[in-house]
């Protein structure tokens, strides 16, 4: 006996998720059909709202309900620093911790030469565009500690150097961990960029 074909299609669709394998998606699929109809209406409403009710904002790529979004229309912002983030998620992150008050720009992933993504596929063109526009003394740039972020920050580093002054999140240990089981890239980068007391 197979599922039923609405069964079926809703577990090839789930499955298509990151990390969501097709047993996985199958036990979603079973936990939806014991939800009340009231529920999963809502649900596929969030769904179509999803796209409607969302959009790019054209200043810093990230996705928000405005364009402008809420950041770049906010006129006590800081112009001159720009922070550059993989994307919208990165940003809220940071925003989430209250220390910076300047602006952002979301590059919508990584250089990733595995998966064929090249600097043309990012949104480092309109990065470039941007920064004629406007009066950055500043870039930080907010990528991830991974091969993927590390060739993204080089190649960033390398075209826009001789124009602003770069720098980059501080990395090392984390806050109450244990030197025993951190990796030697990062107990390295801690020790190189350690602090005076």
């Amino acid at each position: 006996m197979k599922y039923p074909r609405a069964i079926q299609s809703l577990i090839e669709k789930l499955s298509g998720f990151p990390s969501v394998g097709p047993k996985t998606a199958e036990r979603y699929v079973f936990y939806l059909l014991k939800q009340p109809a009231e529920k999963l209406k809502a649900l596929a409403t969030a769904l179509t709202e999803l796209q409607e009710k969302t959009t790019v904002c054209h200043l810093c790529q990230a996705i928000a309900e405005n364009d402008p979004c809420p950041i770049c229309s906010d006129v006590n912002r800081r112009g001159d620093v720009l922070c550059i983030v993989e994307n919208t998620q990165d940003l809220l992150s940071i925003e989430a911790t209250k220390q910076f008050d300047g602006r952002y720009f979301v590059l919508g992933g990584l250089i990733n030469t595995i998966s064929d993504v090249k600097p043309d596929d990012l949104n480092i063109a309109k990065l470039v565009k941007r920064l004629k526009t406007e009066k950055i003394s500043e870039i930080i740039l907010a990528l991830n500690f991974t091969l993927e972020g590390e060739t993204t920050a080089l190649y960033l580093n390398k075209i826009l150097k001789d124009h602003l002054k770069i720098t980059r999140l501080a990395k090392g240990l984390p806050a109450g961990s244990d030197l025993e089981y951190a990796d030697e890239l990062t107990l390295g980068s801690a020790l190189k960029n350690r602090n005076t007391l």
